[in-house]
């Protein structure tokens, strides 16, 4: 294991470790998110579920020696579409660690507007699953409507709702309730995997991931749409938060910047 880097963060919500810097494009009502294309659709199945599967299995076991808990509980939908939460501790990584429990399942992901702008790409990145949140309000409307599709194709629909990438994080961020909204409107089932990172080896030096997944949760119907949200949020927030204390690897530490200013007084 490398020497522990320390990043020192403000804001649990805003701050961003990613070290990409890429100027977002503009997501509006002219996006084409949903392509009926045959041929668009079998590109796309093609890239996601056969031609990059060999490579997430072995950067999978290779890279983290990645570990699976909770498998068994996506097969009860496994003819439906759902939502999978997760925390979002990698930049890489992240895009297919919930692909692989959830084959032959095709899995698609929400991202920010800057995945889909990156110099070369651009669009194609949708062929690996992205949908792209709208920059511009008039942007919505398609959006939502792509969601609602590929629930309707019975895909799942995979939610960074911490939205900032902290690498090798070991607990839970806070998150807002905003995202949890697609399940309640769309009354779909709720999962969420919790990526911990845990010693291994002769002296627990190596690390790992070891993904526990759970669920499935389900929106109160007896709360009006709003609670509903929340009551999501908690269980999914809560439940993250409690599988995150399996971590027992401290890869990159995060100080909060308060700290540091009242040590230097």
């Amino acid at each position: 294991m490398k020497k522990k880097e320390v990043y020192y963060y403000n804001d649990e919500l805003n701050d961003e470790f990613s070290r990409a810097n890429i100027v977002p494009r503009v997501i509006d009502k002219n996006y084409k998110y949903i392509h009926k294309n045959p041929l668009w659709d079998f590109c796309s199945f093609f890239i996601q579920n056969i031609l990059s599967m060999p490579i997430k299995i072995l950067y999978g076991k290779l890279k983290f020696r990645i570990k699976y808990i909770g498998k068994e509980k996506l097969k009860q939908y496994k003819k439906d579409g759902y939502f999978i939460y997760v925390n979002h501790t990698q930049p890489f990584a992240d895009v297919f660690i919930p692909s692989l429990p959830v084959y032959p399942k095709r899995n698609h992901f929400i991202v920010n507007p800057e995945n889909v702008s990156m110099k070369f790409l651009g669009n194609s990145i949708q062929l690996f699953g992205a949908i792209p949140i709208p920059n511009k309000k008039d942007g919505m409307k398609n959006f939502l409507k792509s969601i609602k599709y590929h629930i309707e194709k019975k895909h799942s629909i995979t939610i960074y709702p911490e939205a900032h990438i902290w690498p090798y994080y070991t607990k839970i961020r806070p998150f807002k309730d905003v995202s949890f909204k697609y399940p309640v409107e769309l009354e779909k089932a709720t999962y969420c995997m919790t990526n911990t990172y845990q010693s291994y080896g002769k002296n627990k030096k190596k690390v790992r991931i070891v993904t526990y997944i759970d669920g499935p949760f389900f929106a109160n119907k007896n709360l009006n749409s709003k609670d509903q949200k929340k009551e999501l949020r908690d269980k999914v927030y809560n439940c993250m938060c409690k599988r995150s204390m399996n971590s027992n690897i401290e890869v990159v530490k995060y100080i909060p910047n308060k700290d540091v200013t009242f040590k230097n007084r």
